[in-house]
């Protein structure tokens, strides 16, 4: 059975680890976490840690970690879908039927009649296609586990030859050959190659792709095509196939009862899937005075336009590192031919969580561009609205705020590709867009203004993950941008990991970022469990560990009240605050981020590797958990590596 990644999300923010695990192992809250011991290995002091906030679980004595399907998966010793099946019924949230899929996918062929052989056929007049599947001479279906681009590498004569029904110039095979059932991607693909073959015979639709510079290539990169004016040009070219071309949406009946096609006169962006598959098709008005000027396939049984992106696919087959979200399909394409890779565009729809959440599994970092225009301000807005909740673990947004009047294929054209370029990677961060734009309608030089931008930020940081040290770091930004407190200077270590003192060790260095920034204290937990437990760093952690949940939202009194909690070390706080320089961690709020994050992995695998070193295990299991969480970290850091 294939579950759906969003299935599984569902399923695992539905599921409260704490009291899924709680029913198996006796737990007693401590600070932020729980704590048991492990049913993984024998142990008398509890070294099992749950982490409610992070769906979590982690043994420090076994190195036994996970979220509630690998705990049901190993305490019981069963398989992914029965602990999926188990978690689903607690939940409510319906998995994916056994074979559900693949009878989605079959329609019922009708049977074709006899026809007599035509040498040629003349558009709109005769059947264009019986069976484009029995066509010897016509491309293929195309194969799944081959590069759809490989297959489909179209030459440019075949744009702009004379004759798009060639292909077609066949006898109708008899009635016996033909397959009952049809496959609804089989369809599309044939359609997607019907539309190709449209395309040298509409001077205008030709046209239009000329005026927005495309070369053929280009064209044939991205399978553009064209649908005929006539209003049953699919029925005609497809006769056998009128179911699925209804499953499809891409045929409708009117109220008189009679058919007709979705898609006419327009030219055509097929759509794939994350397998490259055609699962839909966009159509553009070749007349700007038709209503809608664009018009997608419907959702269907293989296309979820909220679950799609356009140009995912193509980005990630020439290995996109960075993605920028679009407005529309020609803006992706263009760019791509300016060899600008990785931009995407929704599906006619504004960008949702979905849309956000696939990218993010990309790359930890995404651009979004915006007109510059009220309408783009309203939706970098709700943009913003949405995105907020999901910038967790690293995440970081940036906003592209384009010019009035222009869209990146324009901007392009009038700037040229380096200034573009340079304009793309000088994009603000988050934090900077939001203060533009909270500041843009208050005068920040009043405290009656200050007062109004500080009151909307909150609305916008509330929608923050609680649990995470950004929207703090933000709140701190804020406050001294305003003038509340000392100003923010910028000076960044391009190796700020690296930056201690030598008059301290790494350890020391860390205590000196908690006491400056308590909130980072998320990053920095997870080294309590892989430190000697007589290291100040270890019994720092731990007080943080009590006190965090009641740290003051202001930055200010949380520095105090952390220095007050651990007042019992202050002679070494003192040391260690006069030899330490953490001017990296204000620079803004997302480097301050990235850096803790960064630096904590970095001592995560250095203590995991030197553990590793000295072979000092309990059992063969603590040895491969072992192993694996190294791994897990050696992957996370090379991650970061490529991000920058």
């Amino acid at each position: 059975m294939a579950i759906p990644q969003h299935t599984i999300d569902q399923i695992l923010d539905r599921t409260d680890i704490v009291d899924l695990i709680g029913q198996r192992v006796k737990l007693k809250k401590t600070g932020r976490t729980y704590s048991g011991c492990c049913p993984f290995h024998q142990e008398k002091s509890p070294s099992f840690h749950v982490y409610r906030d992070k769906q979590y679980f982690h043994c420090f004595g076994c190195q036994a970690n996970g979220n509630a399907i690998r705990f049901l998966m190993d305490i019981d010793g069963r398989n992914f879908v029965d602990v999926m099946k188990d978690l689903s019924s607690q939940t409510g949230i319906e998995l994916p039927k056994d074979n559900q899929d693949s009878t989605k996918l079959k329609y019922k062929r009708e049977a074709a009649k006899p026809q007599p052989v035509a040498k040629k056929i003349e558009p709109n007049t005769q059947n264009a296609a019986a069976n484009l599947q029995q066509n010897s001479n016509a491309p293929s279906p195309i194969a799944m586990d081959h590069d759809p681009f490989a297959e489909f590498q179209m030459q440019e004569d075949a744009f702009y030859g004379n004759d798009p029904f060639a292909a077609f110039d066949q006898a109708t095979a008899p009635f016996e050959d033909i397959p009952q059932d049809g496959n609804l991607y089989d369809l599309l693909e044939n359609i997607t190659l019907y539309y190709e073959q449209q395309l040298p015979h509409s001077q205008t639709a030709q046209q239009y792709f000329k005026q927005r510079g495309l070369s053929a290539e280009t064209i044939a990169y991205w399978r553009l095509g064209y649908a005929p004016e006539d209003w049953q040009h699919l029925e005609k070219a497809f006769p056998q196939d009128i179911e699925g071309l209804k499953l499809l949406g891409l045929i409708r009946t009117s109220d008189s009862g009679r058919g007709f096609d979705l898609l006419r006169d327009r030219v055509i962006f097929p759509i794939r899937d994350s397998k490259g598959r055609v699962v839909g098709f966009g159509g553009r008005a070749l007349n700007d005075e038709i209503k809608p000027k664009y018009i997608n396939s419907p959702d269907s049984d293989v296309f979820h336009k909220n679950r799609l992106l356009y140009g995912l696919y193509e980005g990630r087959k020439q290995k996109a590192q960075d993605w920028l979200m679009v407005e529309g399909y020609m803006d992706v394409i263009a760019l791509q031919q300016y060899g600008i890779y990785g931009a995407v565009a929704t599906l006619g729809t504004a960008s949702n969580t979905e849309h956000l959440d696939i990218l993010f599994k990309h790359n930890q970092r995404i651009t979004i561009a915006f007109d510059g225009d009220a309408a783009g301000q309203k939706a970098a807005r709700r943009t913003l609205e949405i995105a907020l909740p999901l910038l967790n673990d690293g995440r970081e947004l940036k906003f592209f705020v384009l010019p009035n009047d222009h869209d990146p294929d324009s901007l392009i054209r009038r700037e040229g590709l380096e200034s573009f370029q340079r304009m793309l990677q000088a994009a603000p961060l988050l934090s900077e867009f939001i203060f533009a734009y909270l500041t843009q309608n208050h005068n920040s030089t009043s405290p009656e203004g200050k007062s109004q931008v500080m009151g909307e930020l909150k609305q916008l940081t509330e929608l923050l993950p609680k649990h995470g040290s950004y929207r703090y770091l933000l709140q701190q930004y804020f406050r001294e941008k305003l003038g509340y407190s000392r100003k923010w200077q910028p000076q960044v270590n391009n190796d700020a990991s690296l930056s201690f003192s030598t008059k301290i060790d790494a350890e020391e260095y860390v205590i000196a970022i908690l006491m400056n920034h308590p909130y980072l204290y998320i990053h920095f937990e997870p080294l309590s469990a892989l430190i000697s437990q007589d290291q100040l760093l270890f019994k720092i952690l731990n007080i943080f560990n009590v006190i965090f949940d009641d740290l003051p939202d202001d930055t200010e009194l949380s520095q105090y009240y952390v220095l007050g909690a651990c007042a019992a070390y202050h002679h070494e706080l003192q040391h260690i605050l006069q030899n330490a320089n953490v001017s990296d961690y204000t620079s803004s709020p997302e480097q301050a981020d990235k850096l803790a994050a960064d630096l904590s992995t970095k001592l995560q695998y250095e203590f995991l590797t030197k553990k590793m070193k000295s072979k000092k295990f309990s059992s063969i299991a603590e040895m491969k958990n072992l192993k694996l969480r190294i791994s897990e970290i050696a992957k996370k850091r090379a991650l970061t590596l490529i991000d920058e």
